[in-house]
């Protein structure tokens, strides 16, 4: 196959096959954020991504059951290029049960609702949307162009189209603002309203804009307690109907899982044993991006 640069996916796309069909974010601002920040943004050429596509269904079209369409937020593909791939996918790959993208609100605001009805019924549906946070100062700070009422409404409007969401949040960005960044992403995550919820831990990467604040003296991570002390109020005060949650990803400190509401009691026990000194955490060195 052909990838231009780093390829990125979600744990839980770790037995996807991946098709790049744009390169890097279009957006590409976040301050925390270097996944894409040496590529400059552009749709693939059709016919690459459908040579790519046919490549993997000669090769493994028998096995592949999920495809992750890259990069970073796959949803601005134009309709003419969404059109060819969810059906050549459909037609090539017999045992695909689910196709996936990152996206951004803004990615779904810039469809309408027909359009997202569409591309749920030619196959994608799951967008992975993060968010990182619900409080609106914050999301400023960070540079993610998108609000909480943005959020929600594009959640919303996905989830009338048919789609699954999995939603991402980002312990310790909230920078001097902790209680009111836990609370807004708990308050944002019962208004999205997601099948999939996971937890994140900042980790500042060097040649970012959050890199240059901490060079300057103007942010740093916050101790793991405090981290913690923000997953807890994220589960605790959660409302989602039915939701996986997770935060088994390489960055956190604290590896858990379970399904909200049902489990929320179980996990801030856990989250409690831990700050309490009961339950090892991930050793620094076994952490990472």
């Amino acid at each position: 196959m052909r990838y231009e640069g780093s390829i990125y996916r979600p744990p839980s796309e770790a037995d996807a096959y991946i098709l790049q069909a744009t390169v890097g974010c279009s957006w590409n601002h976040c301050t925390y954020c270097d996944m894409y920040r040496a590529k400059t943004f552009r749709v693939r050429e059709l016919a690459e991504t459908l040579a790519d596509l046919e490549e993997a269904a000669a090769v493994a079209g028998d096995r592949i059951e999920k495809l992750f369409v890259a990069d970073g937020d796959a949803l601005v593909l134009p309709m003419d290029h969404w059109r060819p791939i969810l059906h050549m996918a459909r037609e090539r790959l017999p045992r695909l049960r689910r196709v996936s993208c990152y996206a951004m609100a803004r990615n779904v605001a810039a469809k309408t609702d027909a359009e997202l009805a569409e591309l749920a019924e030619l196959g994608l549906g799951r967008l992975y949307i993060g968010p990182e946070s619900g409080d609106d100062a914050t999301l400023k700070r960070i540079a993610k162009g998108d609000t909480f009422e943005g959020h929600v409404d594009a959640a919303r409007r996905a989830k009338a189209a048919g789609m699954e969401l999995s939603v991402i949040a980002l312990l310790g960005i909230g920078m001097d603002r902790p209680e009111e960044h836990a609370r807004a992403t708990a308050e944002l995550v019962t208004a999205m309203d997601p099948e999939f919820f996971a937890a994140l831990t900042v980790t500042v990467v060097p040649g970012t804009p959050l890199a240059k604040l901490r060079a300057k003296g103007k942010f740093e991570v916050p101790p793991v307690p405090e981290l913690l002390r923000e997953l807890r109020t994220m589960v605790a005060e959660a409302r989602p109907t039915d939701c996986l949650f997770r935060t088994n990803h390489a960055s956190n400190y604290l590896p858990l899982g379970g399904r909200l509401p049902r489990d929320r009691e179980r996990i801030v026990a856990t989250i409690d044993a831990a700050l309490d000194g009961r339950i090892p955490l991930r050793p620094e060195h076994h952490r990472g991006l």
